[in-house]
C-alpha cells in the first residue's frame, strides 16, 4: 500500500511536469506574435555586463538572500522527505549550487529584451530619418548621430555605414545587419528600403508608413506577451513548489510514525529522491525555458 501510494506521487509528478511543460509550450509559443527568437549569441562576459551597466545585476544583498532561501528550502524540503539532516544538508549544497545558473538565464533574458528595444528603436528611427532624407545611408547617420542608440547596435549601424560607403551599395551592409538581428521588423523594413532604393518606388512614403504601423503593432504585441509571460511564469514556480509537498499528502494519509519506518526500505528512498529529481529538472528546464527562449522573429 505505501509503495502504490509513492508511486503514485511520482506519477502525479511526471504527469504534471508533462502536460505542465507542454502547456508552457505552447503558451509561449502560440502568441499571434512571435515574441522572440534566437539572435547571434553573445558571450556571457558581455551579457553581465551590459546587465551591470543598466543597473539590473544582483547586488551582494540579493545574491546572498537567495542562497539562504534556497539552502533553507532545499535543506526543508528533503527533511520533509527522509528526515535526515545528512541528506537535507547535501540537497541544500545542491540548491545553492543552481543560484549562479539562474542569475545566469536572468541575465540572458534581460539582455535579449534590451537588444529588442535597441532594435525596435533603430527601425522606427530610420524610417523617420528616411522620411526626410530619401536616403538608406543618411538615415542611418542620423540614427547614429541622433545619440539614441547603444551599443551593440549603435556599433553594427556604425560598421553597416561605412560597409555602404565602402562598397557604394548598401546590399552588403543589410546583409550584415540582418544575420546579425533576424527579426521580422528587420528584414521587412530593409526589403522596402532595397524595394525603394533600386526601383524608385514613388509612393515610398504611403509604405514607410504602414511599416512603421506594423512595426507600432509588433512592439505592442511584444509587450503584452511579456506580461501574458511573466503571469504565467509566476502560477508555473507556485505549483512547480507545491508538487514537493506531495509528500506530506501521504505523511497524512499514513501517519508521520509509519512512514518514517518506510524509509528503512531502500527502494523507497530511492523512489523519494527520484520524485524530488524529476520535479527539480522540470522546475529548472521551466525556468530556462522563460529566460531562455525569448529571441524576436
Amino acid at each position: 500500500m505505501e509503495l502504490i501510494l509513492l508511486l503514485i506521487i511520482a506519477l502525479t509528478v511526471v504527469g504534471y511536469r508533462k502536460g505542465g511543460k507542454a502547456g508552457v509550450s505552447k503558451f509561449f509559443t502560440g502568441q499571434v506574435t512571435s515574441i522572440y527568437n534566437k539572435y547571434v549569441p553573445y558571450s556571457y562576459e558581455v551579457v553581465k555586463a551590459k546587465v551591470k551597466e543598466l543597473g539590473q545585476d544582483y547586488s551582494v544583498k540579493q545574491y546572498t538572500t537567495q542562497v539562504i532561501i534556497f539552502a533553507v528550502g532545499g535543506f526543508g524540503i528533503s527533511f520533509l522527505y527522509f528526515y535526515n539532516i545528512m541528506i537535507s544538508a547535501i540537497y541544500a549544497v545542491i540548491a545553492v549550487m543552481f543560484v549562479p545558473y539562474l542569475a545566469y538565464l536572468r541575465s540572458q533574458r534581460l539582455y535579449s529584451e534590451y537588444i529588442f528595444e535597441q532594435i525596435q528603436i533603430y527601425t522606427t528611427n530610420t524610417i523617420m530619418e528616411f522620411n526626410t532624407t530619401q536616403s538608406f545611408v543618411k538615415s542611418l547617420e542620423g540614427v547614429r548621430d541622433s545619440g539614441i542608440l547603444e551599443d551593440p547596435v549603435l556599433t553594427d549601424v556604425k560598421r553597416m555605414i561605412d560597409m555602404s560607403y565602402q562598397n557604394g551599395v548598401i546590399d552588403e551592409s543589410i546583409e550584415y545587419f540582418n544575420a546579425k538581428y533576424p527579426y521580422y521588423m528587420v528584414k521587412n523594413m530593409h526589403q522596402l528600403f532595397l524595394q525603394i532604393t533600386k526601383e524608385g518606388a514613388k509612393d515610398s512614403g504611403d509604405a514607410l508608413e504602414n511599416m512603421s504601423m506594423d512595426i507600432d503593432s509588433l512592439v505592442e504585441g511584444v509587450y503584452r506577451d511579456q506580461m501574458d509571460r511573466k503571469e504565467f511564469h509566476k502560477k508555473f514556480l507556485t505549483f512547480g513548489v507545491m508538487l514537493y509537498f506531495l509528500v506530506m499528502t501521504m505523511q497524512f494519509l499514513l501517519g508521520r510514525d509509519e512512514y518514517k519506518k518506510m524509509l528503512d526500505l531502500w527502494y523507497v528512498n530511492l523512489i523519494l529522491h527520484v520524485i524530488i529529481i524529476i520535479n527539480t529538472y522540470f522546475l529548472v528546464s521551466g525556468e530556462k525555458y522563460y529566460n531562455e527562449d525569448v529571441g524576436v522573429e
